[in-house]
């Protein structure tokens, strides 16, 4: 037997975290990340406990104000939170839900029959994680006002004057010690507040922004149909309805707005209490299951799909489809803190019986607009068996066969997809380049000839039969689409490095459109990084330096001064040597590469359409407003 030996690990060194300080000690717990992603989380918070009092009908506006001093306000218009004196802890129920996990009207009761907040710890980890937050609540004919830092009051709840209305304001600044920045981005709010007006029918929501003066305004009457119709701007209907589908079933109501474009790519998001279930669950499921039976029952029913014919796919009747499926549900159940996936199974049945029912009553009553859809459905079922024929070409089975790649992929030597990279370079001459700069251990090179097909706008069995993207394919391994498996990936990262110049960024977009479309958990898991060449090498006798940027180029020449120096402008990867290409792009030592996220899906989706979709006049609307923030212009 061992001799135990004195760590000075004992009761001692047990720790208990009281009230919010667990929420500052591991943050990233409770909000995601303390980068940018669990900034805005903050908003996201004070404003669903808005949108819960917008959905129990005691709320119709709320106002969001980025400050000049980069503090956020938000005020609503509900029923304020309570400031009576809580019978357990003795102190405003105010101060209870600003500094208590777990304290809310959500968990019983019936101010919320209805809750997206489903945890209770929003507002109160909003508060532990500002450098300072006021709450200012109108209840009762009076204003109450309180002030925390850090989470901790320095204020009793008081008086401050009197009032006519009701409702809550919230003020906070994050906290510099917890977060990378305190610095929000306009865009990114206004992308979830819109979202969320779209799902809360006849909600007015405001946001402004005092640092650079601007405002907008959010206010759907249509709700879900607006929805739908503005993800279609960027496509063409394939015809003008949105068929919209509402029903309670018991406590539960099942909304669906859906439209068909002539376009290849499925567009379905699913929401829960206002939740965006990025992961489906069940009621996506439901709605699945509901959407190909039923195209198929009266498919079958008016002889438009033949005897002989098989019965259409869920691939087949989703193709071209925008969709929202948005439910409402007394006690919802989620899969984790972070709320993806829906796990109530009830709902699977409610959606599916819902939307079967009303989806069939409407190709019943609108035969015309049930025929659109079904000959759309049955040209993507004859494409997709010959994208079935193409897709067993490009279908890795035991080894991979490099004679078939007309990239001519350069592999590694290491079997383990843990530790190899794959290099997606433009051009023979960059390919080249990067052959001889690379670690032939891990590194693997696969050149690609041109530009790679535009998937926006093109049918599956036309990408499978494109060059480039078979030999991507095959290189990967994962297969794609629904094929798609991700234990046979074959490199853990994937990096595109193309030339820093409009044509690189243009391939650069084409290759990122491909992985959103068809393999979205390559962007998903992390496995898509971009490689970032320099602009310039700079040279002033001895000292040389490679510059990123136009601003780390004019800091070299104001530290340096101007006088003897020689610049060099790589507008091509091609115009490196080997060596230049491995210090700068290639050796994990010394490179630098942005991994390639997905936070927002329907975002991420809208972007994609406009720039890479046939409308353009949303392209035009796109770069108007972007102008002033390009980086990098080459004219």
């Amino acid at each position: 037997m061992n001799e135990q030996k004195n760590t000075g690990y004992n009761a001692e060194q047990i720790q208990i975290l009281e009230g919010l300080e667990a929420v500052r000690k591991r943050p990233s717990m409770y909000i995601g990340s303390t980068g940018e992603r669990g900034l805005h989380h903050l908003v996201y918070e004070v404003v669903d406990n808005s949108i819960d009092e917008a959905m129990a009908g005691y709320c119709d506006q709320i106002e969001v104000i980025i400050r000049q001093d980069g503090a956020v306000s938000i005020a609503d218009n509900g029923t304020g939170i309570p400031v009576d004196i809580h019978p357990k802890e003795k102190v405003s129920a105010l101060q209870v839900v600003m500094t208590k996990l777990h304290a809310g009207g959500k968990f019983g009761g019936e101010h919320y029959q209805v809750s997206g907040g489903l945890h209770g710890v929003g507002v109160s980890v909003v508060n532990a994680l500002s450098l300072w937050l006021e709450v200012e609540v109108r209840r009762g004919g009076k204003v109450y006002h309180q002030r925390y830092e850090r989470g901790k009051p320095r204020t009793e709840v008081k008086v401050i004057g009197e009032t006519t209305r009701t409702g809550t304001k919230v003020v906070f600044q994050p906290d510099p010690e917890i977060f990378e920045s305190c610095d929000f981005d306009l865009d990114t709010l206004m992308h979830r507040l819109r979202e969320l007006a779209f799902l809360t029918r006849g909600l007015r929501i405001n946001l402004q922004d005092d640092r650079v003066g601007i405002k907008h305004s959010f206010h759907y009457e249509g709700g879900i149909i607006s929805f739908v119709e503005h993800l279609n701007r960027t496509k063409t209907p394939l015809f003008k309805e949105v068929i919209y589908i509402q029903k309670k079933v018991d406590t539960n109501l099942v909304e669906v707005a859906l439209q068909y474009n002539d376009g290849y790519v499925e567009n379905v998001y699913s929401f829960a209490n206002n939740i965006n279930t990025q992961e489906g669950g069940s009621h996506l499921s439901g709605f699945r299951s509901a959407l190909t039976r039923s195209i198929n029952d009266y498919g079958r029913k008016y002889n438009l799909i033949k005897e002989n014919e098989s019965n259409l796919s869920g691939e087949d009747v989703r193709e071209g489809l925008t969709a929202i499926i948005s439910v409402k549900l007394r006690f919802p159940q989620f899969e984790g803190q972070t709320k993806t996936k829906l796990g109530n199974s009830e709902m699977k049945g409610i959606v599916e019986s819902v939307v079967y029912e009303e989806l069939s009553d409407f190709m019943e009553e609108n035969p015309p607009l049930a025929r659109q859809i079904i000959d759309k459905c049955l040209m993507a079922s004859r494409a997709r068996e010959a994208a079935r024929k193409a897709r067993e070409l490009t279908r890795r089975k035991n080894a991979l066969e490099i004679s078939s790649l007309p990239g001519k992929l350069a592999d590694c030597s290491f079997k383990e997809p843990e530790l190899c990279e794959l290099y997606l370079v433009e051009g023979d001459s960059a390919g080249g380049s990067a052959k001889q700069a690379r670690d032939r251990r891990f590194q693997a090179i696969l050149p690609l000839r041109g530009k790679i097909l535009n998937v926006e706008k093109a049918r599956f069995d036309r990408i499978l039969n494109n060059n480039e993207i078979k030999a991507m394919i095959t290189a990967i391994g994962s297969g794609i689409g629904e094929d798609f498996d991700l234990s046979k990936l074959r490199y853990h990262k994937i990096i595109s490095m193309t030339d820093a110049d409009v044509d690189g960024a243009h391939i650069r977009t084409l290759l990122l459109t491909f992985f959103f479309r068809y393999m979205t958990p390559l962007i998903e898991k992390g496995h898509v990084y971009i490689g970032m060449p320099p602009l310039f090498l700079v040279k002033k006798g001895k000292k040389q330096q490679y510059c990123y940027s136009e601003e780390e180029l004019q800091a070299f020449l104001e530290a340096n001064g101007r006088q003897g120096v020689v610049i060099q402008r790589y507008k091509g990867l091609g115009e490196m040597n080997a060596e230049q290409l491995a210090e700068t792009t290639m050796n994990p030592e010394s490179r630098t590469l942005l991994r390639v996220s997905l936070e927002d899906a329907v975002r991420a989706d809208e972007i994609f359409s406009t720039l890479m979709g046939d409308k353009v006049e949303p392209r035009r609307e796109f770069i108007q407003t972007y102008a002033r923030e390009v980086v990098d212009l080459d004219i």
